[in-house]
């Protein structure tokens, strides 16, 4: 098992082999080698590179830091993605695995990552696996545009909220199980369900330097899993759910934009 630490300024990328085999062949790249690139810890993320387009099987990563525990699908079109170490300064387990049938997945490899304390204080600001702002472009856009005469975070945070709330329609929809937001066509179709309302803000929110929380957990709000935002403004963390409040807006309706934390159970936080 290899562990690494970052040291000050130095950004590299390591390949961690975990078969049989050394030398790992196109065809077989996704059973054989993963590159885990250490480059962005400072700022609470992983980027973890793979080749499995000639794969026929599910692949799942498992972060894991004490009882934390964060499982991501891989995405066959891409070859690397960018991931949250979001449960604080310490060390991080990171496992591969390939799906073998039912619920079962064998495990390709474990290893270990340590994150400096400075890095959990910026992970809410990365581009991530589900809240990738560097690659939503029209959203982005939309967010400097927005923000762009405003002074403060609050102010900033208000006028997208206020865009969000009345431009987007919930939409309930059938998702597969690896289902992640692209709130690019979130913008675009004017419809989503609550993952992709709290993916749009986070996204939003996170490329005009706002930090912002995505979180799923339940609350009193609705019957149903759920997912919200938590937004850092005047130097706290502040609930804010656009999927209710879009619908009491457009039922003409009010409710305060910063919402209480007993009317809300968190289960997962990115």
């Amino acid at each position: 098992m290899h562990k690494w630490m970052l040291k000050a300024a130095l950004a590299f990328v390591l390949t961690v082999c975990w078969s049989s085999t050394s030398v790992a062949t196109t065809a077989n790249m996704s059973a054989e080698t993963l590159f885990i690139d250490v480059s962005s810890l400072q700022a609470g993320t992983v980027t973890i590179g793979y080749d499995i387009r000639f794969s026929k099987k599910r692949h799942k990563l498992m972060i894991v830091k004490g009882d934390k525990v964060y499982t991501y699908d891989l995405d066959p079109a891409r070859t690397s993605e960018t991931f949250p170490l979001q449960s604080g300064g310490g060390t991080y387990e990171i496992t591969w695995a390939e799906h073998k049938s039912g619920t079962t997945y064998r495990k390709l490899g474990t290893t270990s990552i340590d994150l400096p304390d400075s890095g959990a204080d910026q992970v809410f600001l990365g581009s991530v696996q589900n809240v990738n702002w560097k690659e939503s472009q029209k959203a982005t856009a939309l967010a400097a545009k927005l923000t762009a005469t405003l002074k403060t975070d609050g102010d900033k945070a208000r006028a997208i909220h206020e865009y969000v709330t009345a431009n987007i329609v919930y939409e309930d929809k059938e998702t597969p199980v690896a289902y992640l937001p692209s709130v690019d066509d979130t913008l675009i179709s004017g419809k989503g369900m609550c993952y992709d309302y709290a993916s749009l803000m986070a996204v939003m929110l996170r490329s005009v330097g706002i930090p912002t929380k995505l979180v799923m957990g339940s609350t009193t709000y609705v019957t149903e899993y759920h997912a919200w935002n938590e937004i850092f403004l005047d130097g706290k963390w502040v609930i804010v759910d656009v999927t209710v409040d879009a619908a009491y807006k457009q039922a003409g309706k009010s409710i305060p934009f910063a919402k209480e934390s007993s009317k809300y159970t968190v289960q997962k936080v990115y």
